[in-house]
């Protein structure tokens, strides 16, 4: 069987990166790193799916700044989000002069997109690559749950939509202060839980299926690492991961995290399980996580984002849902 983790030819490198979010977002831990807070969460429309698609269209904006560069500067953009169509992705980098690519990983989607897109800078045939993950709280709820004003009860296990936009510009080389060196491809894996509402429960076992293909292939351990960072398992399947991997002989106690359980204060908000869609890996990587490497409080991470790959029709039709997670390893430059 061919070897799942694939290690690149040459470091790719994470250039700059911007993350954008709504009210809820801006009053979390990581609040005031984002780069824009729009209170209101319409970042200026109408319609919730057009709030979603001109907050990829910001976030891209401000880290296209960061690094001095223009639109037509990239060979490609990859970008997914949670909307039918990944429309959100496609009316917001309409106004961008360059090759789109559109994803659909659920909330697996930024880890997908860097994946995606150092294998295909390492191919030799890119030079510079745009990623942006996106979602939003109300758009999400009309298409999978239920529309806002209907004010449906949450069970403790659900987690909260995050309202907001991650974006990250990569290129070949070592120009940046973090680099891609190896990527792992997750497999999906069903464990048979048929509850929307309780994610967690059904990615962490695509979770744990992703963490030991690694380290049987790579032949390290989680000591080895910094931080193993998960997104979006939440509080439940952050728990039912570390329970699978000790029955599994993989320890992960002390040094794993999710960006389901950091993007928010689940002492203060009211956000149940946690954080979940596909902005919410983006954002925390963006806001947090890059500048700690960068300022080389972290030097070696695996980021390891999930997805619920269910859909409106699946749960009407009683299916149970598949997850995947895609893994990247992130080391600082020079670290």
């Amino acid at each position: 069987m061919e070897n799942k983790l694939k290690r690149l030819h040459q470091p790719i490198s994470l250039v700059a990166s911007a993350a954008v979010g709504g009210k809820k977002e801006g009053e979390g831990p990581f609040g005031k790193n984002f780069d824009y807070i729009d209170p209101s969460g319409s970042f200026g429309k109408e319609k919730w799916e057009q709030s979603e698609a001109e907050a990829q269209a910001l976030a891209l904006n401000f880290a296209l700044h960061k690094a001095k560069w223009k639109p037509e500067d990239l060979g490609a953009m990859v970008a997914g989000d949670l909307i039918n169509q990944c429309t959100s992705s496609g009316y917001g980098l309409l106004q961008f002069d360059a090759p789109f690519l559109g994803i659909f990983g659920a909330c697996s989607t930024s880890a997908e997109g860097l994946l995606l897109s150092a294998l295909l800078l390492d191919s030799g045939h890119f030079e510079k690559i745009s990623v942006v993950s996106s979602s939003h709280f109300c758009s999400a709820e009309r298409q999978f749950r239920s529309p806002v004003e209907y004010g449906g009860q949450r069970p403790p296990t659900a987690q909260w939509t995050v309202t907001g936009a991650g974006a990250f510009l990569l290129e070949r080389g070592c120009g940046g202060k973090v680099l891609i060196n190896e990527v792992l491809p997750g497999t999906v894996r069903n464990a048979g839980i048929d509850d929307p509402n309780n994610m967690g429960a059904a990615m962490a076992p695509a979770a744990l299926d992703t963490l030991l293909a690694y380290f049987r292939e790579s032949g390290k351990k989680p000591s080895d690492f910094d931080l193993v960072l998960t997104g979006d398992l939440g509080n439940e399947g952050s728990k039912i991961l570390l329970e699978l991997g000790k029955e599994s002989g993989l320890n992960l106690e002390g040094r794993h995290n999710d960006c389901g359980l950091m993007i928010y204060d689940r002492n203060t908000q009211d956000v149940h399980s946690g954080g979940s869609g596909c902005g919410c890996a983006a954002t925390v990587l963006s806001s947090f996580i890059l500048p700690e490497m960068e300022k080389k409080n972290l030097k070696d991470i695996l980021f390891v984002a999930t997805g619920a790959l269910l859909s409106a029709d699946s749960v009407k039709q009683g299916l149970t849902i598949p997850a995947v997670a895609h893994l990247v390893h992130l080391t600082g430059n020079n670290a």
